[in-house]
C-alpha cells in the first residue's frame, strides 16, 4: 500500500457527513491553464486584502493583467468567479482541518484540533472578506453550506464524546451549532470591531471555555 493510500485508510471518518460540492470540480480545475490557476490564487489574496465585490469582470481582467476570455474560462460571471475563489479557499481549509485528525485521538481532543484548524478561515484578513461577500449574490448560501458541514463534523465528534462517556449527556445538535458558528460570528465586521483579539483567537478561546465546561459534565 502506498503512503498516500495508507494515510487515506487511517483517516478519521464521519459516516453520513458529506462535504459541500465544489463549485469548480476537480476535473474542471485540471483543465484550467497554469495562468488561470495563478489568477484564482491572486484573486484570493486580493479578496482578503481589499475586497473585489464592487469590481466588474473588465476591472478584474485589467487588475489581473489578463483577458476577459481568460476570466470567463474560469466562471461565467463575476459573482461566480468570486464565489469560486472563496469556495476553493474554504475547501482547502476544510481538508486541512480534517487532515489534522488521527484515529487515536479522543473525540474531544479531535474536536479541539478540528475547530482550531477550521478557524484558519477567519484569520484577521478574513474580516475584509466577510464584509465584501455580503455584497455578492449567492455568498450567503455558499457560506451556509460550508458552515453546515463544519457543524455536522462537530456534532459527530460530540456524539462520539457522549458515547465514550468523555462528556455527560448534552444536546449535541444545539451545541454543534454554537461551536460550529464561533468563527463566522466573530469574523462579522461589527463583532471584530469590538473584540480585543482576532476572530480566530477569540473563537479558539471561547471554544476552549466550552470544551472545558463539557469535561466538567462527566
Amino acid at each position: 500500500m502506498s503512503s498516500a493510500a495508507s494515510k487515506e485508510a487511517g483517516r478519521m471518518r464521519f459516516p453520513g457527513v458529506r462535504a459541500p460540492k465544489r463549485l469548480l470540480s476537480v476535473e474542471d480545475e485540471r483543465h484550467l491553464s497554469a495562468r488561470q490557476l495563478e489568477i484564482l490564487d491572486e484573486l484570493e489574496e486580493q479578496l482578503l486584502r481589499e475586497g473585489l465585490a464592487e469590481h466588474t469582470m473588465a476591472d478584474l481582467a485589467a487588475h489581473m493583467g489578463c483577458s476577459l476570455r481568460t476570466l470567463y474560462g474560469i466562471a461565467p460571471s463575476k459573482e461566480e468567479l468570486l464565489l469560486t475563489v472563496v469556495d476553493r479557499r474554504l475547501h482547502r481549509i476544510g481538508r486541512a482541518a480534517v487532515g489534522v485528525l488521527e484515529p487515536g485521538m479522543t473525540p474531544l481532543d479531535a474536536l479541539r484540533a478540528y475547530l482550531h484548524a477550521a478557524h484558519q478561515a477567519v484569520q484577521p484578513e478574513s474580516v475584509v472578506l466577510s464584509a465584501d461577500l455580503s455584497k455578492v449574490r449567492g455568498a450567503s448560501r455558499l457560506l451556509d453550506s460550508h458552515a453546515g458541514y463544519l457543524t455536522a463534523v462537530t456534532q459527530s465528534l460530540l456524539d462520539r464524546a457522549v458515547a465514550e462517556k468523555q462528556i455527560g449527556e448534552v444536546d449535541t445538535a444545539a451545541l454543534a451549532h454554537v461551536l460550529g458558528g464561533l468563527g463566522r460570528d466573530f469574523a462579522r465586521p461589527e463583532v471584530a470591531e469590538v473584540s480585543r483579539a482576532s476572530a480566530k483567537e477569540t473563537a479558539d478561546a471561547v471554544c476552549e471555555v466550552i470544551l472545558q465546561g463539557l469535561l466538567a459534565t462527566r
